[in-house]
């Protein structure tokens, strides 16, 4: 059966590109916020507890869509315009960041209070015994809940179609309409790009649980 919208398969290549551009970018911002916020809530500074706290609820209470019209719609009313890629990469990160954030705490508080004796035992440093015993088991209590977490911002990055970035979202629906008898063979294909790139999420950090808890 003739397809005359494979012909625009390159529209969905291009998409793809800027769709894992965006999510490697997001993720490596989510990463770092959730590392700096997740241990600043632990932090026996008061101060530093409360603007953690303060970024974890914030941005976990806002909409990821209404968080990113602002970051690229209203911040340029402030003299701060950022391109497309950016607001999506901010956007997205700042969210996925503060629910990050919760998994390293809760993570980092799970470890038995016997491990962080066996440091002081040790005559540790309380960085030492982070660094070298907490954070180690912690790690691998992190990941499960880290690639859930890292293929839901995969699946958000889909929402930069409304700020207009060419993404897979976009020119799915681009095709969609020049070829719109074919929605269903469309979108199928988006879907089934999406799950490969979340399968290829959670096989790679499936290996690295292995390879983190093999000393078990």
């Amino acid at each position: 059966m003739n397809a005359p919208w494979l012909e625009s398969l390159p529209l969905l290549a291009d998409g793809l590109l800027i769709t894992l551009q965006v999510t490697l970018l997001a993720s490596l911002v989510a990463l770092l916020l959730a590392a700096a916020a997740g241990l600043a809530r632990l932090s026996r500074y008061a101060i530093i507890r409360g603007i953690a706290t303060g970024y974890v609820e914030l941005f976990r209470s806002c909409s990821l869509l209404v968080l990113l019209f602002w970051v690229y719609f209203a911040l340029p009313f402030l003299g701060i315009e950022l391109s497309k890629v950016t607001a999506a990469v901010l956007a997205i990160g700042l969210n996925i960041g503060a629910y990050g954030a919760e998994i390293v705490r809760s993570s980092i508080k799970a470890i038995p209070s016997g491990q962080h004796e066996a440091g002081i035992a040790l005559n540790l440093s309380p960085n030492e015994r982070m660094l070298r015993i907490i954070l180690p088991q912690a790690a691998a209590r992190m990941l499960p809940p880290f690639g859930n977490l890292l293929i839901e911002l995969l699946k958000s990055t889909s929402l930069v179609y409304f700020i207009t970035l060419s993404d897979l979202t976009y020119e799915a629906m681009v095709i969609r309409n020049n070829y719109y008898t074919w929605t269903p063979q469309i979108f199928g294909s988006l879907l089934i790009i999406y799950f490969i790139l979340s399968s290829c999420v959670f096989v790679t950090f499936r290996l690295l649980e292995r390879k983190l808890t093999a000393w078990r």
